[in-house]
């Protein structure tokens, strides 16, 4: 079965025979000039402590992080939307990882500022049986340092492309959160962390599946 990168990179191939090299250009200059901003550096990382936040799910349900972690620890994927060709694919593919996952006691939650009933259509249009967290306002993912505004220079870009960011986040904003994956013990302590402001780079589940083993070998979860 192809990993998450090679179907990363399938889609890039195909994306460069569809859209115009100036457009790329931009949206590629838009991701540099987020890294040269610093973008991500002050976002959490292994040993930092996450906040026992509460947020609805995708059915509306509201429950905190210790919720699940008293159930064992969990793997934590923030991701921007379901309007993002790269979250679906990593979505996907953390989806079919999901009985390793359960095999090891681990529960596996998404992430994402959009509204509950807008998960619930990612969802159900990627068939995934994931449940998904709404973090509306960007809150969570700002207190975890991983929010930034998506810049002016990209917003016609978007629109062109079909994407309303405002809409499916249920305000008026443009914030989007950097895509990150995070390994959780119950103690809300972080495990491992992947952070990356290049939003067509991503963890790969058979690496988080490597990681909590070790993980698990050495007594740390």
């Amino acid at each position: 079965m192809p990993t998450l990168e090679q179907k990363i990179k399938e889609y890039d191939a195909i994306k460069r025979t569809k859209v115009p090299g100036d457009v790329l250009a931009v949206m590629e200059g838009v991701t540099e000039a987020l890294r040269a901003s610093g973008l991500g550096q002050g976002a959490f990382v292994t040993g930092d402590q996450f906040p026992d936040f509460a947020l609805p799910d995708q059915h509306g349900v509201v429950r905190p992080l210790s919720h699940y972690l008293a159930e064992g620890p969990v793997v934590l994927n923030i991701y921007r939307g379901g309007w993002c060709p790269y979250c679906n694919l990593e979505m996907q593919a953390l989806n079919i990882a999901l009985p390793e996952f359960v095999k090891r006691g681990v529960t596996l939650l998404g992430l994402t500022p959009e509204m509950p009933t807008t998960a619930q259509d990612t969802l159900t249009a990627n068939e995934l049986a994931i449940t998904v967290l709404s973090d509306e306002g960007n809150r969570v993912s700002a207190s975890l340092g991983l929010v930034f505004e998506l810049p002016e220079v990209l917003r016609p870009i978007y629109e062109r492309f079909g994407i309303d960011i405002p809409a499916s986040n249920g305000d008026d904003s443009f914030t989007l959160p950097v895509p990150a994956t995070y390994i959780l013990g119950q103690d809300r302590v972080a495990r491992y962390h992947f952070v990356n402001v290049d939003y067509t780079q991503r963890a790969e589940p058979t690496q988080l599946i490597a990681e909590l083993d070790r993980l698990a070998a050495a007594g740390m979860l």
